[in-house]
């Protein structure tokens, strides 16, 4: 229970603008207030632009200081108002008092230095500790977040670590000099169910141990209501409702918090009869295996087995979920089957063998297997229109239509998506990600294709986004008999969106069925663990 005699952080009536005089100001958070107990963990929560992010910044005045200006409000700590301090001031209270994890470790970590050089940094700044006792400290406290092996982990450098091993990496960067509070920016959002379970289950002990106040940062509603004690809603810049967890779930005040309610994915799909089911795709005994190679000849001396003998059937309109971890080769084997990636085995797709064909063959098939992957914006090229990006499939694989009958071809398919046609001569940086990956489904399904490899479509979008997206695509699914092979290790777009599924570990299948029966009785242990891991389950 946390200490509610003062409060260790307040916050009054903030006010935030961003640019550079003599241009307009835009003001981004306003009349933010809320206050922050010892031992309290608080949720800030709403989708991307609600002005969460720079809330949080504002309170160790991160922001750039040139473009940055705090109009009115203050923000209290300890009994100083922190916007009042100078720089010099605010350092000693940076990484000592207050301390943040960032949501993508591997941006937050210096590439070009050994992890440990970055974790005895804060000692040695706020502590005057030695590079002896600093180093002992940081090994003991990698140990204490989970880390394997620590004292060799200790000199490694971040791109040589996980995902998981990184993030638990910053939280032990953090909690170096047992700040008095943390501010945990979305850390579990590129993290698979499993290490999602642990980084939490971490923050919630390390908190209980240190008796320090968490901020948590975060637009997952479902792990709001397993860590905080409160919560404050956001939405263009403003606090739209705060309320103890509890309070808040179970008696929402303000409209726009049961829209994220609601938002949660719901079941779109539903059992096919077996008389309606016909084979799209068929595999084999998928292999690929990668070489290991060393010495000074880079001789092989064994193999990565990414995939290995996977079988498979997909049928009409009928969509297949691939779970599993980073690493489980969930990915490798979507290449695999839109022979993307070299393997072995058979690939059998509307009773033709395609496993064999060779790329000239293939291509004209191309247009029947198509690709929609985790981020849009990678995918877009940046110098293209959205017409000139809708119309390069067309070209190729309708090369008989004329420019009209494209134009109508683009016209139909935006409207489908949810677009609108002004949009065409715009280009991908100026769409929101909910807008880009709409676009990136229409560049694919324009093409009329029978098979849709979805890789993460939804894992980097707010809650109402992805439920609008996961929406288009059953409706998408449902117009044109689409078959979908679904990548995720988000358990819930699974359950909402797949017929059947198949459970991947280390390469091969260990358990698949109908979603429904392996959701509800799991035979396999790890598919147990994947499913109680899953925050949606407690």
């Amino acid at each position: 229970m946390y200490n509610k005699k003062s409060p260790l952080l307040s916050i009054r009536n903030l006010e935030v603008a961003f640019g550079l005089p003599p241009e307009p100001l835009t003001s981004v958070v306003r009349n933010i207030s809320f206050d922050l107990y010892e031992g309290q963990k608080l949720a800030l929560v709403g989708e991307s632009g609600s002005g969460k992010s720079v809330t949080a910044l504002s309170i160790l005045k991160l922001h750039d200081i040139r473009q940055t200006h705090y109009l009115q409000g203050e923000i209290e700590f300890n009994g100083n108002n922190l916007l009042s301090l100078h720089e010099d001031d605010m350092r000693k209270i940076r990484g000592q008092d207050i301390a943040m994890i960032f949501q993508e470790p591997m941006t937050a970590l210096n590439p070009v230095y050994r992890i440990g050089e970055q974790l005895i940094e804060s000692l040695i700044v706020h502590k005057n500790m030695s590079r002896a006792k600093a180093r002992l400290h940081m090994i003991e406290l990698l140990d204490r977040t989970g880390i394997v092996e620590p004292d060799k982990r200790f000199d490694t450098y971040p791109h040589m670590l996980s995902g998981g091993q990184r993030q638990r990496v910053m939280i032990a960067m953090a909690l170096a000099c047992q700040p008095k509070l943390l501010i945990a920016d979305e850390p579990t959002t590129a993290l698979d169910v499993t290490i999602q379970a642990q980084i939490v289950e971490l923050l919630e002990d390390l908190q209980k141990e240190f008796g320090m106040a968490v901020l948590m940062i975060t637009h997952d509603l479902s792990m709001v209501k397993r860590f905080a004690d409160y919560v404050c809603v956001m939405k263009e810049g403003e606090i739209v409702e705060q309320n103890n967890v509890a309070d808040l779930f179970a008696n929402t005040q303000h409209e726009y918090t049961q829209h994220l309610l609601n938002s949660q994915p719901e079941t779109l799909v539903s059992a096919q009869e077996e008389s309606k089911k016909n084979e799209l795709l068929k595999a084999k005994n998928i292999r690929c295996y990668f070489p290991i190679k060393a010495g000074f000849f880079n001789k092989k001396i064994g193999d990565v087995k990414a995939v290995d003998n996977v079988s498979l059937v997909l049928n009409q309109a009928e969509t297949l979920g691939i779970v599993g971890e980073s690493g489980s080769g969930k990915t490798t084997l979507g290449m695999c089957l839109l022979r993307l990636q070299s393997c072995e085995g058979d690939i059998i797709l509307n009773g033709e063998t395609i496993s064999n064909l060779t790329q000239r063959k293939l291509r004209p098939l191309r247009k029947d297997i198509q690709v929609v992957f985790q981020d849009p914006f990678s995918s877009l090229s940046p110098r293209m229109t959205i017409k000139q990006i809708l119309e390069e499939g067309l070209l190729i694989h309708f090369s008989e239509l004329s420019e009209i009958e494209r134009y109508q071809k683009i016209k139909l398919i935006l409207d489908e998506v949810g677009l609108d046609e002004s949009m065409l001569t715009r280009y991908p940086h100026e769409f929101s990600g909910g807008q880009r990956q709409r676009i990136a489904i229409a560049r694919v399904v324009i093409l009329e294709p029978k098979l849709i490899l979805l890789d993460e479509p939804t894992s980097a979008l707010d809650v109402s986004v992805q439920k609008q997206v996961l929406t288009l695509l059953n409706r998408l699914q449902q117009n044109h008999n689409i078959s979908y092979l679904f990548i995720t290790h988000d358990l819930r777009v699974i359950r909402a969106m797949a017929h059947k599924v198949i459970v991947m570990k280390d390469g091969e299948v260990v358990e698949e069925g109908l979603t429904e029966t392996l959701f509800e009785n799991p035979e396999n242990n790890y598919t147990k663990t994947l499913l109680q891991a899953s925050l949606f389950r407690d």
